[in-house]
């Protein structure tokens, strides 16, 4: 099936739980001389520095006053020429130009079609593959650039064009899924033993890949069938966001006197209270709250009662959704929803797999999760003077959890102002560091041009490697604004691919005419203007990544750079971790470029920089304060993460029954007359968790809006969190004697995972880096040994 293969917008499941040859340009000396004038406490030199390159431009331009921000874009978008488009793309300079390029790009799309279709000679199917990848390409430079302008622009009027020009060439992707034509023409060249042994193995995976969404797309049924494919598929997309964007607990508030809510802050309480009567919502973060800090038991069993019970019409708009996704994999050769959607397109491949990963993770994290019951039922009787045994209810956990943090907070030798040393500069040089140390590259400052970004406050961003030159565009829109998305955010704008001599020819000729652009040059139009790389005869279409956060600066110091508390700095290294995989995997083929991968392989990366941002050898090479330059203490992080981390084993269990309810959700179970979601989650819980279940009455799936998104994929991030830690202890030694800021280690993740993106099998690809034989099949074995490592451990399995 031809398709955005993967969405633009990468919001990672981190993300959800918590958030791409200027003639003339102004000096590199003129700015640094105005950024030098304009700071307060600018960076002196240290050892953690390069000392080829010079990073401390990198620190300015993101810990900038507003003002500086504000007087300096205009001055540098003022030189040089007019307006050059959206990341440098020459049809973006107008919402009419969202328009032309959908026109044109489903006119080079129609005749790319017929192309394939007419195929008819070895040579025709030879490059059958690169003819497809080149049309899926097509159609992702719209859609993607569309998708993000329509959420992230804040014109509205090129927010509308945008969403116009997403709709014309999504509605064309769907007139390509409605023929056979493309499959046929895919098929005849998969039988052919010398259009497969002509095909390198690139080529190869995007063939499977292709034909494996032809077959998900029922696309070889007759009519009928299809017609009710592309229904059920409306009906499940309706459905789900209806379940998501609608769900409610079966009561809005619970009404209690004011008296039974000691231990809750008086300050929020009395926005509740009237007439001695606490009104707390169900839903609000209120009540989350009261249930870690209300002392009176019975209070809090109320509270959990009312937030753990989804309304009916909640339950019955899941198990309606959930009813529909078992008739759309009947309807597509699946037994279940669950194998439809894990195959070919994530490492574990079928649900038994999964489950033998679930199964392993569950037995190894068990034991850390009874330590910490022991430890909250020890809590419990020396809260109430019990001096036998005390019973932990569902309704005690989150409040002696928070008991015993507080208690760990209040002992803490230093006061917590961790945040003074991550400005969002030094964050951002850290980064440039850390990778230039690992793998060769940094982040390179570069002026932009006019209409080139959708804000001021936009930092563009090159990425030059020591190897290979220029080799990516990172745009960076940081800083808080009311009209923007809080949620962090990492888009891929454009892949890396490979372009032909016969495209940029083709482009080259329809150069300036019936009102398109006019390019400097053929390779210039061959990219739409946007940026490529020449190398040994090849040449490409650079990565353009857009990178979205949404960090606060402080209004009444106007000076003061964004400061970033840990968990914020832990975000920024993840979404960079996402952003790395898109610059080092610059495949010939967009189809598997960067993070087009199996999905439960994408998240590897991102996760694994969050074990780089809390390694001290790592934090020493930036976090400094920003007033007194001195370096952190690292004993503020340590402390944190301890308290921070008490009871991660009772956190993962409960992701863990999750992962387990969505599996069991998308199973062929559902299909059965007596299918009921509760009785099935609660006997999940029954069956796994050591923490106490819910109590009968309660139905909390109603709230699990995950099961939308991820459907039958939930587990991933968990999957991933075990090969980020493998990865982290194996390949980086867990940091030690520097090993976290080892350039041989780096090259070994590069080489063997990384620069692959989804182009080689993942499992090959693990295996090479933990250099371990026992993966190589990616079988249900290797998924069981995989849970076997848990997060929690050494390496000795």
């Amino acid at each position: 099936m031809i398709k955005a293969v993967r969405p633009g917008l990468w919001t990672c499941s981190k993300c959800i739980r918590q958030s791409p040859q200027i003639t003339r340009r102004l000096p590199q000396r003129r700015w640094l001389a105005a950024a030098s004038s304009s700071i307060l406490n600018s960076p002196t030199s240290h050892s953690t520095a390069d000392t080829k390159h010079d990073d401390a431009l990198l620190r300015q331009i993101f810990d900038s006053p507003p003002s500086f921000r504000g007087l300096l874009q205009p001055l540098l978008q003022g030189v040089g020429r007019g307006n050059v488009g959206l990341f440098r793309n020459k049809y973006l300079t107008s919402p009419q130009g969202f328009l032309t390029f959908a026109d044109i790009t489903i006119a080079r799309a129609s005749k790319l079609v017929d192309k394939v279709t007419n195929a008819s000679t070895i040579a025709d199917y030879r490059s059958l593959v690169r003819d497809l990848d080149r049309l899926s390409d097509l159609l992702c430079r719209v859609l993607d650039v569309s998708d993000f302008v329509r959420i992230t622009h804040p014109d509205v009027k090129i927010q509308e064009a945008a969403s116009v020009a997403w709709s014309k060439v999504y509605m064309y992707m769907n007139q390509l899924n409605t023929s056979t034509a493309l499959s046929d023409q895919l098929g005849k060249a998969l039988a052919d033993p010398d259009v497969i042994a002509s095909w390198n193995e690139e080529e190869q995976t995007v063939a499977k890949l292709l034909q494996q969404d032809f077959k998900k797309s029922a696309i070889h049924l007759p009519k009928e069938y299809r017609d009710a494919f592309v229904d059920v598929s409306q009906s499940i997309s309706e459905l789900g966001a209806e379940f998501v964007d609608h769900m409610e607990p079966e009561k809005p508030y619970l009404e209690l006197p004011s008296s039974k809510f000691h231990g809750l802050d008086p300050q929020m309480a009395r926005k509740m209270i009237r007439r001695g009567v606490l009104h707390l919502p169900t839903m609000a973060p209120a009540a989350t709250v009261a249930l870690r800090r209300v002392h009176d038991e019975d209070t809090r069993k109320a509270i959990y009662y009312a937030t753990r019970t989804a309304s009916k019409r909640s339950i019955d708009t899941l198990e309606h959704m959930l009813r529909l996704r078992a008739q759309l994999a009947t309807l597509s050769g699946f037994d279940s929803y669950g194998r439809m959607a894990l195959q070919d397109k994530m490492m574990a491949k079928t649900p038994e797999s999964v489950d033998q990963f679930l199964k392993a993770l569950s037995k190894h994290n068990s034991s850390f999760v009874e330590a910490e019951i022991d430890d909250l039922v020890k809590e419990k009787r020396q809260r109430l003077g019990l001096s036998g045994d005390a019973k932990l209810q569902p309704w005690d956990k989150d409040y002696y959890m928070d008991s015993i943090r507080t208690a760990m907070r209040s002992k803490r030798k230093t006061d917590d102002f961790l945040a003074a040393y991550f400005s969002l500069g030094t964050v951002m040089q850290g980064l440039s560091r850390l990778f230039n140390r690992l793998y060769g590259i940094r982040l390179v400052p570069r002026d932009t041009l006019p209409g080139e970004t959708w804000h001021p406050d936009v930092r563009r961003l090159d990425v030059i490697s020591d190897t290979d030159g220029y080799v990516a565009v990172l745009y960076c829109d940081l800083f808080y604004r009311d009209d923007k998305s809080p949620n962090p955010a990492h888009f891929t704008v454009r892949c890396s691919r490979e372009i032909s001599a016969d495209e940029i020819q083709e482009t080259w000729e329809q150069n300036g005419q019936g009102g398109l652009p006019t390019f400097e040059t053929p390779l210039e139009a061959a990219n739409d203007g946007m940026h490529i790389s020449e190398k040994s005869g090849s040449v490409k279409q650079l990565p353009t990544i857009a990178l979205v956060c949404d960090f606060h600066q402080d209004k009444e110091e106007r000076n003061r750079p964004a400061l970033l508390d840990y968990y914020q700095m832990e975000t920024l290294f993840h979404e960079m971790g996402h952003a790395i995989h898109s610059v080092l995997a610059r495949t010939s083929l967009q189809n598997v470029a960067g993070t087009r991968c199996a999905t439960d392989f994408a998240e590897l990366p991102s996760t694994l920089m969050e074990h780089f941002c809390a390694d001290p050898s790592v934090l020493a090479l930036f976090a400094r304060h920003y007033k007194t330059d001195e370096p952190l203490p690292y004993q503020m992080v340590a402390e944190r993460l301890h308290v921070f981390n008490r009871f991660e084993a009772s956190d993962r269990e409960n992701q863990i029954i999750l992962a387990m309810l969505d599996q069991q959700y998308h199973s062929s179970s559902v299909q059965d007359s007596n299918f009921d979601s509760t009785d099935i989650y609660l006997d999940i819980q029954r069956r796994f968790g050591k923490l106490p279940a819910d109590p009968p009455g309660t139905r909390w799936q109603g709230f699990f809006g995950h099961l939308f998104g991820y459907g039958s994929t939930y587990y991933s991030y968990l999957f991933d969190q075990v090969l980020s830690e493998r990865v982290w202890r194996i390949v980086f030694s867990a940091g030690q004697n520097g090993a976290a800021l080892d350039r041989e280690n780096g090259e070994r993740l590069k080489e063997n995972l990384l620069k692959w993106g989804g182009s080689r099998d993942p499992w090959r690809c693990l295996s090479d880096t933990l250099q371990d034989e026992r993966l190589i099949n990616g079988d249900e074995k290797a998924m069981s040994l995989v849970g076997s490592w848990g997060i929690k451990d050494d390496v000795q399995g």
